[in-house]
């Protein structure tokens, strides 16, 4: 189970090193390659292979004739790019996906259980923001009981 986030940097060629406490249960679980893919939410996921085959499957099963399905199917799987951890433990990320998720040298590595997401500093700053104010009101659907 991935969580906790962490500010880490993107070298010069746009890879980002995975944290040493990450990268063995991430090898574990990916079998031998992860997905990086594009999120709506201009941030990007890391999953383990095993983990996003089945989600894949589901996103494929959209019709491609519904205009908001097939932009989804677009952004999720029209950018899933198979990679492999290098030696140093780095992922590389190519320049489409740093673009489309405003990537610059700071990126935060979130932990959301059986995946990663990849967010800009900004992004991940204004994530914590309506995090805030989501608690101020009244909970979202799932988060009636939640005790802090």
């Amino acid at each position: 189970m991935f969580e906790g986030a962490a500010a880490l940097s993107l070298d010069a060629k746009g890879r980002l090193a995975i944290p040493a406490r990450h990268r063995e249960p991430l090898l574990a679980a990916a079998e031998g390659s992860l997905v990086l893919t594009a999120h709506p939410h201009r941030c990007l996921l890391l999953y383990p292979s095993p983990a996003w085959q089945p989600i894949r499957d589901q996103i494929l099963k959209a019709s491609s004739l519904d205009p908001r399905a097939a932009s989804i199917k677009r952004v999720l799987v029209g950018n899933a790019r198979t990679e492999e951890l290098d030696s140093a433990g780095r992922i590389l990320v190519a320049n489409e996906l740093r673009d489309y998720a405003n990537l610059g040298k700071t990126v935060y590595l979130v932990g959301m259980g059986s995946h990663f997401e990849i967010w800009s500093e900004a992004g991940w700053k204004e994530q914590n923001d309506l995090a805030a104010e989501a608690l101020s009101g009244d909970l979202p659907p799932g988060f009636g009981d939640l005790v802090l």
